[in-house]
């Protein structure tokens, strides 16, 4: 069988026999050396000031949702427009924290929302931040949404849990908005098992997420910055260590997860190349089935993923989908579909739209892996399956 995720880590053995010594060898588990060395080197490679480390990619979305309301940078009741191809959780935290999330469909040759799609989302909505997903690898006019947003005061937030390492017009998906979230769960790009990244270069914002990510004290923040606190609210030194400061969570990651991320940082670059190799063998032979190929001139890199396939029609998707099952080749929706078709959405969002290109995605669409240790074996296998005709 062909599966989606084979191994927990690149280069897995040598990560785990690491792992082991460092159990071993450490007095300390909970958050420290470790997380902040991870955070520091990721940091540097997405070319971001600051980096937060949390406990999973979806914990990422919660707190900076949160840290912006924090910073008074976005407000109960404010409209929030969210790519409607996406994961659950870049929606939940809009329901669960006052907000009013408003959905906008994707265009089926890039898989995500474009400046076309976000203009005719403004012709009826006035939003105040675009949580836009960069699904998959892929991204459309980014450049241009950016200015859309800016010439109409809108907060620009990217998920880019499965665009780590893509580039559009230079620069890397994820450093397009005032912050970006990231995700390290084991099936991602890079595994620290569980884990999740919120990377901006607003110092304001970041201390907020600090404070956020560790029950609202001010413990981790910079010395400056906690005097400047205390003093506000006229804190002595015997409750400060115990004052909370805002809304806040746990959202704190272990050093063994930040001792993973050290592990695999190194590999990420190579990680990245062959995931684009990957993808542009599979996208040249996507073509000859019938589905739509993805548009991908506008990027420097792509670091796809998992391999989307989407069917113009539905008999051809159902014909694909039975022959990868009957061969032992893992497929699932993409994504998670249409996410107003999600039950939790109706239950709580009653306001109705038609999302035409992402109901497509849902009913005519899968995807199979694009995992980096895919052998020649395994490629040629999936490729002849998608030369077979329907």
């Amino acid at each position: 069988m062909i599966k989606l995720m084979e191994k927990s880590f690149f280069n897995g053995e040598e990560v785990k026999k690491a792992l082991a010594e460092f159990i071993l060898s450490t007095d300390r588990f909970s958050m420290g050396q470790q997380c902040e060395k991870f955070e520091e080197g990721f940091a540097k490679w997405q070319k971001r000031k600051y980096c937060v480390f949390v406990s999973s990619g979806s914990m990422a979305n919660l707190i900076l949702i949160q840290g912006l309301m924090n910073a008074g940078k976005l407000k109960k009741g404010a409209k929030v427009g969210f790519s409607a191809l996406t994961w659950p959780t870049n929606v939940m935290p809009l329901i669960q924290l006052g907000l009013i999330p408003v959905p906008i469909d994707c265009e089926l040759d890039t898989l995500n929302v474009s400046s076309s799609q976000l203009l005719s989302t403004l012709k009826e909505e006035k939003l105040e931040a675009l949580f836009i997903t960069n699904a998959l690898g892929f991204c459309s006019d980014l450049n241009e949404i950016k200015k859309i947003c800016f010439d109409n005061d809108i907060l620009l937030l990217e998920d880019n849990c499965e665009s780590l390492g893509s580039e559009h017009g230079g620069i890397k998906l994820g450093n397009f908005g005032i912050a970006s979230t990231f995700s390290t769960f084991i099936g991602h790009h890079m595994s620290t098992i569980e884990g999740g990244m919120i990377c901006t270069d607003d110092k304001n914002l970041y201390e907020h997420l600090i404070m956020c990510r560790a029950h609202g004290w001010d413990r981790n923040l910079s010395d400056d910055s906690k005097s400047k606190l205390r003093s506000e609210n006229n804190i002595n030194d015997f409750y400060a260590m115990y004052t909370f400061h805002e809304l806040a969570y746990n959202g704190r990651p272990t050093e063994i997860q930040g001792f993973l991320g050290n592990q695999n940082l190194p590999y990420l670059d190579e990680i990245v190349s062959l995931r684009e190799k990957n993808f542009k063998i599979f996208n040249e032979v996507i073509a000859s089935t019938g589905a739509i190929q993805i548009r991908t001139s506008h990027l420097n890199v792509i670091s796809n993923f998992s391999m989307p396939v989407v069917f113009k029609e539905v008999k051809t998707f159902e014909y694909f989908k039975d022959i990868f099952l009957k061969h032992n080749i893992e497929i699932r929706p993409v994504i998670a579909g249409n996410m107003l078709r999600q039950p939790f959405y109706t239950k709580h969002v009653k306001q109705k739209k038609l999302l035409p290109n992402t109901d497509i995605v849902h009913t005519n669409g899968f995807y199979f892996t694009n995992r980096p240790d895919l052998t020649n074996e395994d490629i040629d296998t999936i490729t002849s399956l998608l030369k077979s005709k329907a």
